[in-house]
């Protein structure tokens, strides 16, 4: 055990660290539709290496039977009271790479997508909330600290704390992590009530209701004993009007307990020194594997095969939050006039979408825009591409500029949450920094970003630096594993 939390434990009169226990409604590489996932498939296995037992809780989705159902265990079920339904709960339990994983089991609401949308993912996720808290005394497993995560979650505490008195629930810590602040869990307080039998003196401005709503991530953040973010500097910016989707009162209120962590990424499956997944392989300071790489990219895309020109890549959501608007405004203007190619895969808005594929027809040869998603495209483009842009509108913490570091494609950011964190602009006097980036969201300012990373390609001892500043960038999670370790002790 580290010395320092061996002195943070003795200050609160322990001796072994905390049992912690982490709900979310997705676990990556079970089920995943985005960053959250991610994290939660990554932190258990870091805060085991630290001497943590954390173990995982996910819904036992459809995606999980279809791969993983010869290897999961059945330990117990029940039922429980959701409205008038008396629904049966299954729990599961999965081991993998090291990590117990239970798997809340039910056809009803969770046989089909991940995310049901409206008031059936309301009531897909009440189900879960009302699931975790029952199943908890059975686990064979007491988790000193719970882990929720994002709004799905965010019930977990408000229930425990004001339906469980005197059982062990009532008396065990939550901690509420706020991947994005954008999605809170909204809907009448008729439904929620009926759903969970919440008492009628939460619903109000104190506790449960926000602009006329039941809100389940403003209850998260009103019982939950310590609130955090995936970033400092998002951790600051959800506190403004601008950032915080109304929910600037109780975050300034908890404001002592609220706190920013860095998420961190898997140096095990991101390593291009490893990678099975790109052609050729690469280190800091060995880069023929890259130039190999970049020039596999380009003819799998249709490009011209040059190494003389630089490529600038995109792996997005294609959203106004991903800053695709700013896109839009830039891209035409910079094709037309610098010598350098693009490459985009993602998908989202239809007009984004539509937009890039006319991009591509004006630009052959020079733009690519996959429509879709390929887990195995991405790791090329990581690896293939010069530059990385994202120009966020917000970005709670991303992963997407750390891959890109860890494969030596210089990302060009807006200056907003995580993205703030982790990438430092190049400074031209000094040498420093390890990417490029821009303070308002502007079209004008995202072009200048890029013509700045234009001028610097034409250096090759620049360049260099660069590269080599952004792959020796430590984003694994092993960071964050401490950080979270220290707030699991500081809750206890």
């Amino acid at each position: 055990m580290k010395r320092e939390f061996r002195e943070m434990l003795n200050q609160r009169g322990r001796k072994t660290l905390p049992n912690v226990l982490l709900a979310a409604a997705e676990c990556a590489p079970l089920s995943k539709t985005g960053g959250l996932a991610d994290v939660v498939g990554t932190l258990p296995k870091s805060l085991a290496r630290l001497g943590i037992d954390a173990r995982v809780i996910t819904p036992y989705h459809r995606v999980i039977k279809e791969k993983y159902a010869a290897q999961v265990q059945h330990l117990f079920y029940f039922f429980v009271d959701l409205g008038w339904r008396h629904e049966y709960v299954g729990i599961e339990k999965l081991e993998l790479d090291g990590v117990i994983i239970y798997l809340v089991d039910s056809e009803r609401y969770f046989g089909d997508k991940i995310y049901r949308g409206g008031y059936d993912e309301i009531e897909q996720y009440a189900f879960f909330c009302r699931a975790v808290l029952n199943a908890i005394p059975n686990l064979g497993f007491t988790p000193d600290v719970v882990h929720c995560n994002d709004w799905h979650t965010a019930m977990i505490p408000m229930l425990a704390r004001t339906q469980y008195h005197g059982a062990m629930q009532e008396n065990m810590r939550f901690l509420l992590t706020i991947h994005n602040i954008a999605f809170q869990g909204k809907c009448g307080f008729d439904f929620v009530q009926d759903l969970l039998g919440v008492d009628a003196k939460y619903y109000t401005a104190e506790f449960m209701e926000l602009y006329g709503c039941a809100n389940f991530l403003k209850a998260g953040c009103v019982f939950a004993h310590k609130i955090n973010t995936v970033s400092p500097s998002y951790a600051w910016e959800i506190r403004t009007p601008y950032f915080s989707e109304g929910l600037d009162g109780i975050l300034n209120a908890r404001a002592n307990d609220l706190s920013g962590i860095i998420n961190g990424i898997d140096k095990q499956v991101f390593n291009p020194k490893t990678d099975a997944k790109i052609p050729a392989r690469f280190d800091r300071g060995h880069l023929k594997g890259k130039a190999q790489c970049k020039a596999a990219l380009q003819q799998r895309l249709g490009l011209e095969v040059r190494a003389d020109v630089p490529l600038f890549a995109m792996v997005t959501r294609m959203t106004e939050q991903k800053g695709f608007d700013l896109v839009t405004c830039a891209l035409d203007e910079l094709m037309s006039h610098e010598d350098m190619q693009f490459a985009l895969l993602g998908s989202g808005d239809a007009r984004f979408e539509n937009f890039m594929r006319g991009a591509e027809a004006r630009y052959k040869g020079r733009l690519c825009a996959y429509i879709g998603y390929n887990e195995e495209l991405s790791h090329l483009y990581y690896a293939g591409s010069d530059f990385f842009l994202m120009p966020s509108r917000f970005e709670p913490c991303g992963l997407s500029q750390m891959l890109a570091m860890r494969y030596g494609s210089l990302p060009i950011v807006r200056e907003t949450g995580g993205l703030r964190d982790t990438v430092t602009p190049y400074n031209k006097y000094t040498g420093e920094g390890d990417g490029f980036s821009f303070a308002n969201y502007d079209a004008w300012e995202l072009r200048e970003a890029v013509r700045r990373a234009l001028d610097c390609w034409k250096d090759e001892g620049v360049m260099r630096a660069l590269v080599n500043n952004a792959m020796q960038a430590d984003f694994g999670f092993e960071i964050s594993a401490q950080e979270y370790a220290k707030l699991y002790i500081c809750m206890l």
